[in-house]
């Protein structure tokens, strides 16, 4: 396929180090900036797809350690693989699922060779993966761009701690290059080294020493540490170290000002749970900021969520005192109607920064931003 997983650049943004690109895979091309709603366990929860493709969403989640162990990546692959399983007919990103293994905490034992750990989620089996036994995980489920294995470090942690993940994740990374074999599949390598600038760029050094990898995921952020500190490295090391030509793509993070920031330092993908997560707990993004509907003042409010927002849940005439009263009432249908609305919020606010890319106006996105009250988010 001529153009596969490549990256073209259509516009970039002189005041800023934002860019508009699009990512060529073989389930479609993918516009970035772009946010990713994630569907862990091949859903994205209580959202049909059908929903997620009038929203916008041009590319999902889904997560390989979850789907390895329920209901397992050959009884996926033998039902035509993750598009036909899950009923989404675009472009689909699995990561590893190394946060989810070293989330066990000390049900892991970390080696050389790969990990071992007890899934303590699923009745404490006993699961013990190599690189290259996570790319074929990651082949049989055929997404169009799976991660490749690796530590992802929490914060805050020892240095040596951080060092020894930046040289397991170089190392792994190098196996995966060389047992990844599906011509339809982008491998993304992984920048870790937590909020070490020198261990970052050393991170970045080996990935690209070991293969010629289509795109970048930048791991290790938003792990338990403030934005402010994120940023302190975060910036510097997309804009001025990071490809040109290939995408950028912080993993894990969602909350609204965040991305806007992060897309002016260059990052080109993003994705987390908290539109949906938060959804559940019956809070909202909104123009005048994160909504919280358990709150009493909405129990008589006959305004719609935003009115500021296009989303189907604004515009369809639910009130605020309905979704109060679903929230407090503990309905499936109000983290529902909250999920739909959150996702297209972030699904919007990516386009909306895509134009102001193309119009070379994005640094002035970046001011009406973080002047508005939309900013206070999390």
């Amino acid at each position: 396929m001529p153009g596969l997983f490549s990256f073209d650049i259509a516009a970039a943004d002189a005041a800023t180090h934002a860019r508009a690109g699009v990512f060529h895979t073989a389930h479609g091309d993918v516009e970035t900036p772009v946010f990713m709603p994630v569907g862990t366990k091949a859903t994205v929860k209580g959202i049909l797809p059908g929903t997620l493709a009038e929203l916008g969403a041009s590319v999902v989640l889904a997560n390989t350690y979850h789907l390895s162990m329920r209901p397992g990546a050959d009884v996926i692959s033998e039902l035509g693989g993750l598009h036909e399983f899950m009923r989404w007919p675009g472009p689909i990103l699995t990561d590893s699922g190394g946060f989810q293994v070293f989330s066990h905490g000390d049900a892991v034992r970390l080696g050389d060779d790969g990990v071992t750990f007890h899934a303590t989620d699923y009745g404490g089996e006993v699961v013990s993966w190599t690189p290259e036994a996570n790319m074929r995980i990651a082949e049989q489920l055929g997404a169009d761009i799976v991660m490749q294995l690796d530590q992802c470090p929490g914060y805050p942690a020892e240095r040596a701690f951080v060092e020894r993940a930046v040289e397991l994740s170089g190392a792994w990374a190098e196996r995966c290059w060389k047992a990844h074999t599906r011509p339809d599949q982008a491998l993304f390598g992984i920048v870790q080294g937590g909020m070490h600038m020198d261990l970052r760029l050393r991170s970045l050094a080996m990935l690209e020493s070991c293969g010629d990898f289509p795109g970048y995921g930048i791991g290790g952020y938003s792990v338990g540490e403030d934005h402010e500190t994120m940023f302190e490295t975060l910036e510097p090391l997309v804009s001025e170290h990071m490809p040109q030509g290939k995408p950028r793509y912080l993993m894990g993070v969602g909350n609204p000002t965040t991305l806007v920031r992060a897309v002016a330092a260059g990052v080109d993908m993003f994705d987390c749970v908290l539109p949906t997560r938060t959804a559940r707990m019956g809070t909202a993004f909104s123009s005048t900021g994160r909504m919280n509907l358990k709150n009493a003042r909405y129990e008589r409010d006959a305004g719609p969520l935003d009115e500021r927002c296009a989303c189907p849940v604004c515009t369809g005439g639910y009130t605020r005192a309905y979704l109060h009263h679903l929230v407090k009432q503990k309905e499936m249908l109000g983290s529902v109607l909250l999920s739909t609305h959150n996702l297209f919020y972030l699904l919007d606010l990516m386009r909306r920064a895509r134009r102001a890319i193309m119009s070379g106006s994005y640094a002035a996105f970046v001011d009406e931003w973080m002047a508005s009250p939309a900013s206070w988010d999390y």
